[in-house]
């Protein structure tokens, strides 16, 4: 079992969602989280103040998935969020070593599903 977080440009998000869908992963959480990668922000004037944007909004996805579907997982990602502009994401894979489905008391891979 693995956890695949990605962080990915906001306006990306319904193409990876598409993929993700295409290759039958449907299970994830989504949140909005702030960062800054290689791009390192940007300058601004507001009211007549320069005011540095260094913290960029981004997509975090969460998904726990089994051995087999690691794989298929990063690459609907990848299709989804590759613009080939510097800020496309990062995607991290991370082993899980228990997973518990609360409803049921299932353990392991059949939590995940």
């Amino acid at each position: 079992m693995k956890k695949i977080e990605a962080f990915i440009q906001p306006e990306q998000f319904e193409n990876v969602k598409k993929e993700l869908f295409a290759a039958e992963i449907f299970k994830m959480s989504v949140s909005h989280v702030r960062g800054c990668g290689q791009q390192m922000g940007y300058t601004e004037s507001f009211r007549g103040q320069v005011v540095e944007i260094n913290l960029l909004p981004k997509i975090k996805l969460e998904i726990a998935v089994n051995d087999n579907f690691v794989q298929p997982t990063i690459d609907a990602i990848i299709r989804g969020a590759r613009t080939g502009n510097i800020g496309d994401g990062k995607i991290f894979v991370l082993d899980l070593p228990q997973c518990i489905r609360v409803r049921t008391g299932e353990t392991g891979s059949a939590a995940i599903g």
